[in-house]
């Protein structure tokens, strides 16, 4: 049996507040199972020591920035790679609130723990990657994108994105664009935190998976940023699936009660690139 624990990520002391006040909300029968995240946490499923790879996964579920889709998009991942011997790592992250350090603090962060722990946890500090479903995608995006080196390197070592939202100018899903930079962000900030915009040449090896009948978020988002990756070098594999929507997770469920019918198709292929890492 895996092992799960929890971790306070900040012990009540984050650098940058979203000016959220009101008490956490949860509710199993919505999507987003989360809201009004105020406080960011770490769910750590480590697997059997025998099955270790030493490869280690950040998970950030999405939900527009407004809330989480913990379950489809965290925890039932995280039961699939621990079982492949990889340690996953579900980040609670909070939600900004218009305040846009927000969310990229609460993962840079992750990645510092990560790497200051690696012993404890079995893992090797130069094989922890991120994934990022919707706006979770574009939160591991940005880690990919907006990364220091300095002291304790926040640079992702790989990322996969899933369905991710990309860009905050043109493609974007209001939603997650206002709940992000607020209803009025400079071109400047725009532009920060459009993640094809920020592709360098460090740039981590990044997998993307996506729909092409997305109705939720753009598959534009998707294909731009390949496109991106591409321009500077970065090893990027892109599968464009002919079905599934938007939302759909390891179990295939999508989020208008829909199937993925490319499920077992995308898991062999996920399996498949991340043995560059195992």
């Amino acid at each position: 049996m895996s092992e799960i624990k929890k971790i306070k990520l900040w012990d009540g002391n984050p650098p940058t507040a979203s000016g959220l006040s009101e008490a956490e909300i949860v509710n199993s029968e919505e999507i987003l199972e989360i809201v009004n995240v105020t406080e960011a946490e770490l769910i750590i499923y480590s697997p059997e020591e025998a099955n270790n790879t030493g490869v280690a996964v950040i998970i950030c579920p999405g939900g527009a920035y407004a809330g989480l889709a913990i379950t489809s998009q965290g925890y039932d991942f995280a039961d699939w790679l621990v079982n492949l011997g990889i340690t996953a790592v579900v980040l609670k992250y909070r939600m900004p609130n218009g305040h846009q350090e927000v969310p990229l603090d609460d993962l840079q962060e992750s990645i510092r723990y990560l790497r200051k722990n690696f012993k404890n946890l079995g893992i090797n500090k130069n094989k922890i990657g991120v994934a990022g479903f919707s706006a979770g995608g574009h939160l591991a995006a940005l880690a990919s994108t907006l990364f220091s080196v300095e002291g304790i390197s926040t640079r992702p070592d790989f990322s996969m994105l899933f369905y991710p939202v990309i860009s905050m100018g043109l493609h974007t899903q209001v939603d997650t664009y206002q709940n992000l930079l607020g209803k009025q962000p400079s071109p400047d900030t725009i532009e920060k935190y459009s993640c094809q915009k920020q592709v360098r040449a460090d740039t981590p090896p990044t997998l993307i998976l996506v729909s092409d009948d997305d109705t939720v978020v753009a598959t534009l988002n998707s294909t731009t940023y390949y496109e991106a990756l591409k321009k500077h070098n970065i090893p990027a594999t892109l599968y464009l699936f002919p079905q599934g929507n938007h939302a759909w997770g390891i179990k295939g469920n999508n989020m208008f009660g829909g199937k993925f019918d490319y499920l077992e198709e995308a898991k062999a292929l996920i399996m498949k690139w991340l043995l560059s890492y195992c």
